[in-house]
């Protein structure tokens, strides 16, 4: 099976998603197919040092932090994989409660999803991607943009979003959702050559 054997117009679930063999990575996002790009080294460079800056925080916390691919499946009504209609796979997700965690990967929301921007899929991850960790419950969602250099942070109040100010080289972000973590945006950078 191939990409091109599926129809981009129908809406599918996660019961159909479990059953395609297909080389690309795909999301499903409300039920339409989304082709994921693939990373460059900048994307991968981050992407690494956020895990290991994630991973070491946590290391004798109870929160697990997962890099893609990992399956992050957002239950809208039923928890069943035929009325799962958006799968997606964030570069970085850290989850608290581990009762969500199961063999196919993670079914509810992460308490932080992490994206890391690349100039294929900036729609989709400003857009799309927004509104969906919006209504799950996401408390973080952190966009990297490695071309311009900057760190933006969502965190939800009241189920809204409310937008830090851009962060650049200088800042030092604090996490509400992980008490205690905070990241230097310029040495998250200036480590990616």
């Amino acid at each position: 099976m191939q990409l091109s054997d599926l129809n981009l117009n129908n809406t599918y679930s996660y019961a159909d998603y479990l059953k395609w063999q297909i080389e690309e990575r795909l999301e499903l996002i409300k039920g339409k197919i989304f082709k994921m790009s693939a990373p460059n080294r900048t994307h991968q460079e981050l992407s690494g040092y956020l895990y290991l800056k994630l991973g070491n925080y946590l290391y004798d916390k109870n929160c697990k932090v997962y890099a893609a691919p990992f399956d992050v499946r957002l239950p809208r009504k039923s928890k069943e994989d035929i009325d799962i209609i958006t799968v997606v796979q964030p570069d970085i997700c850290v989850i608290c409660n581990t009762a969500i965690l199961d063999a196919k990967g993670c079914l509810g929301a992460p308490d932080i999803v992490i994206e890391i921007l690349s100039p294929s899929n900036n729609v989709i991850e400003l857009k799309n991607k927004y509104e969906i960790y919006e209504e799950a419950g996401v408390k973080e969602y952190w966009v990297v943009s490695p071309i311009v250099s900057t760190f933006l942070v969502y965190t939800l109040e009241n189920k809204k979003y409310k937008a830090s100010r851009l962060m650049v080289a200088g800042d030092i972000f604090n996490s509400l959702a992980l008490e205690g973590f905070s990241l230097d945006i310029n040495d998250m950078f200036e480590r990616v050559s």
